[in-house]
């Protein structure tokens, strides 16, 4: 299939969410939000730096020592009280509607260059689904870099496989299981990484494939649907980014969203998403009714 980039549209947030759910993805300039979101997290990774410029620190840190301080780093912004007001911020910029739309934590993300750090704490991740992850397909996933980035440390869409199935791991992936067992010690993958993870069992073309590229505080966002890949980094710098995901409740209920056309995970990621407005959680027997349909088999 084609995919389309939508650069600052002026799209409803429903209508940017039917798009999505097709396939497309959209691209937004740097906004207030944005701004005050990765200025804060360009405060705690200076506190966690110091002297060294964190974008080139990899060239002379040895790598333990660097992930060392990514696995202090990390948990400080995810769970950071700011963050909860932060994102908030930034969703309604995008014209979602706070008392119906949940996110989840705010991720920071590296990419270190040149092989540097590619497994636990700072994962490249293979071409992927977040819906072989036990994401509901009603996702929309939101990516801001931190710093400039450049084609060669971005992330790497691949189209055609939107809406055709890749033969994967996912049948062998439960979101609970991952939790009580994996992703708490991301941090001890130095050098390899041996955690299961979904991944394609096919061979898979990467090209042609759609790589965008926003100014830093520009948001990317795509559905949970999409195949995507982290481009190896040969840009001689880490890339931080920080991720989250959204779902709007109307679109829960009604199992609206991309089509499945390869998941067999069981489990739920709904647990993990919380209203905007006022931190509710995300009511237990959607979670419920998502674990017993993935169990069912049902899409």
């Amino acid at each position: 299939m084609m995919t389309t980039v939508f650069s600052d549209s002026s799209v409803t947030d429903e209508q940017r969410r039917e798009l999505l759910f097709r396939g497309e993805v959209f691209v937004y300039s740097a906004s207030p939000a944005t701004t005050a979101l990765i200025g804060f997290a360009r405060e705690l990774i200076a506190e966690a730096f110091g002297d060294l410029d964190p974008e080139t620190a990899q060239h002379v840190m040895p790598v333990e020592e660097f992930a060392k301080l990514l696995a202090d780093l990390k948990p400080r912004f995810i769970h950071h009280p700011r963050c909860k007001e932060l994102l908030p911020a930034v969703v309604e910029e995008r014209g979602c509607d706070l008392g119906e739309t949940y996110f989840d934590v705010p991720r920071l993300r590296t990419s270190t260059s040149n092989d540097y750090l590619v497994s636990g704490i700072s994962y490249a991740f293979h071409p992927h689904r977040d819906c072989w992850y036990s994401a509901p397909f009603s996702q929309v996933n939101w990516w801001i870099p931190v710093f400039d980035v450049v084609p060669e440390n971005v992330m790497a869409f691949h189209p055609r496989y939107f809406d055709q199935p890749v033969r994967n791991g996912s049948r062998t992936y439960d979101y609970a299981e991952w939790n009580r067992t994996s992703r708490q010690n991301a941090a001890s993958y130095v050098r390899t990484d041996t955690r299961v993870q979904p991944k394609p069992e096919e061979p898979i073309e990467l090209e042609p494939q759609v790589r965008v590229v926003p100014e830093a505080g520009g948001t990317l966002m795509f559905s949970g649907a999409q195949l995507h890949s982290t481009v190896p980094n040969t840009s001689g710098r880490t890339r931080f980014s920080i991720d989250f995901r959204t779902v709007h409740i109307s679109d829960v209920r009604a199992r609206r969203g991309a089509p499945n056309v390869d998941a067999s995970c069981t489990g739920t990621t709904l647990r993990d998403f919380v209203r905007c407005n006022d931190l509710a959680p995300m009511p237990e027997d959607l979670a419920l009714e998502y674990e017993a349909e993935a169990l069912a088999g049902v899409s």
